[in-house]
């Protein structure tokens, strides 16, 4: 049954280039079924995969030492199903939203297809099949981001495109060095490096083990390849925003975990300056993109500032190769995927209806939109860690990985917890005021219409919405399964 693990694969990458090329889906209704039924059907076809055990399908080898395969392991499935699911409410979402941007055949086509590349990114047996499909990811991407095809859309993917490059060329240049240092190119729990090779020229591994995590750190939006973020999500459609701030840059986050404890190996990294190094800079990112974010008034910049920091807490979680501290870090990839993507839709149905832009000019928004003001309230209390919501216990766990890690400078198992809280009262004070003056206008506010989007942009919202409260309501069992995957990763 191992051939089923193609099946997320090849389904969406079909129906994208049935979209782009059969002159029957020309149609805008039959275009939009066929996409919507191809994100439903793509999340069903996971159900085999997850309910069976690990699973391995060999694609095709470049050299005997270089195959490429896919492999479904807990971690590969876990990621999978956040992506595809968040893919799916994007997606269907975006049906109202892009009706008003046009190009929307090379819109879904492209989206389609990143998914079945994201699907094989998820379930990527080697560092080279993960390398092969992240520069896939990033090629396919890219025209998301210039939709528009405006001159700021233009250039923000250019951006993006060439931040991306460079760190891609750090992890590919990172993985010719490291190959006389590694038994097998095949994750491995617990690394796979030689350690009797390594102890030869440690310090050369040391520096290009540095340089892979900064090049995975890259599309997570880590200091100080971060720069694309920014730019990129304000000229990006709403829905492609949502997806690059939700799915996007937990690809950089996958690939910093497999780098971690299935190439390099925590008990290599643990208490090297790497270790420091890399959680430094995890935890100045955390910080500076929530005090950038709070200065920010365009709506939408402020949530990607916003994505700059909170992405950073995943990888802070990472950096302190503890298995409590991991686990925040997981759960943070699943809160984050559904916070931020409601976030941006929210943002973009205000400025679909509204045409504002600025957070100055969100008086009443609440009044107006208030379904879609609601979902973005519960949301920013999510993205602030209070509880019942799943933000909460994410930032819980991570807390706890910072007071418990080992092998780091003292100070770093205070500053971390007192990082994060520093980082969430700014969350506070670049959401609430948003939702404050959108439902509370005060008294001399003019009567404003109604303008609540249609159930295609509520539904995905709202359903987010209630799956992030839901899990911080009865987190246990996602924990239980988080705790069992960490102690293998360890």
């Amino acid at each position: 049954m191992d051939w089923l693990l193609i099946l997320p694969v090849v389904l969406p990458v079909l129906a994208g280039l049935c979209v782009l090329f059969l002159p029957c889906l020309a149609e805008k209704k039959r275009r939009n079924l066929v996409t919507f039924v191809t994100l439903v059907v793509n999340v069903l076809a996971l159900i085999p995969t997850l309910l069976t055990g690990e699973t391995t399908l060999q694609l095709f080898t470049l050299s005997d030492s270089l195959p490429v395969f896919l492999h479904a392991d807990v971690l590969g499935k876990i990621f999978a199903c956040v992506m595809c699911f968040v893919w799916a409410a994007a997606g269907s979402y975006s049906f109202e939203y892009m009706a008003h941007e046009g190009n929307e055949k090379r819109y879904y086509a492209l989206y389609l297809i990143t998914l079945g590349v994201l699907m094989a990114l998820c379930f990527s047996g080697s560092i080279v099949t993960f390398y092969m499909f992240y520069e896939a990811m990033t090629l396919l991407t890219m025209p998301l981001v210039m939709h528009s095809g405006k001159k700021d859309a233009v250039a923000a993917g250019l951006k993006y495109l060439i931040y991306s490059v460079i760190g891609a060329s750090l992890v590919l240049l990172g993985v010719f060095i490291l190959s006389p240092y590694v038994t097998t190119f095949s994750f491995t729990p617990g690394g796979v490096l030689d350690m009797t090779r390594v102890a030869d020229n440690e310090t050369l591994v040391m520096v290009t083990s540095f340089l892979m995590l900064l090049g995975f750190g890259t599309k997570a939006g880590m200091f100080p390849m971060h720069g694309w973020l920014p730019t990129a999500h304000p000229a990006a459609p709403s829905p492609a925003s949502a997806v690059l701030s939700g799915v996007i840059t937990k690809a950089g986050v996958l690939g910093v975990i497999r780098l971690s404890f299935s190439f390099l190996g925590a008990e290599f990294l643990r208490g090297s300056w790497v270790q420091t190094a890399f959680m430094s800079l995890a935890l100045f990112t955390v910080f500076t993109g929530s005090l950038l974010a709070f200065k920010e008034g365009l709506l939408k910049k402020r949530l990607a500032w916003s994505s700059v920091s909170q992405v950073s807490y995943i990888l802070f979680g990472i950096s302190t190769l503890h298995p409590v501290g991991l686990v925040g870090a997981l759960l943070h990839v699943i809160c984050h995927s559904l916070i931020k993507d409601t976030l941006f839709m929210s943002a973009g149905a205000i400025i679909l209806k509204t045409g504002k832009t600025f957070v100055k000019d969100l008086r009443g928004i609440g009044k107006q939109m208030p379904v879609v003001m609601w979902c973005f309230t519960i949301a920013s209390l999510g993205l602030i860690g209070i509880p019942p919501c799943m933000g909460f216990v994410s930032k819980w766990y991570l807390a706890q990985g910072a007071a418990a890690m080992t092998g780091v400078p003292a100070f770093l198992n205070t500053l971390g917890p007192v990082v994060l809280l520093i980082s969430a009262l700014l969350t506070a004070g670049y959401l609430m005021p948003i939702v404050i003056r959108g439902f509370f206008p005060g008294h001399d506010a003019e009567k404003l219409p109604k303008l609540e989007p249609t159930y295609v942009m509520l539904v995905p919202m709202v359903l987010l919405t209630a799956l992030m409260v839901l899990l911080g309501l009865m987190p246990n069992a996602l924990v239980g399964l988080l705790e069992s995957l960490a102690g293998t990763l360890m």
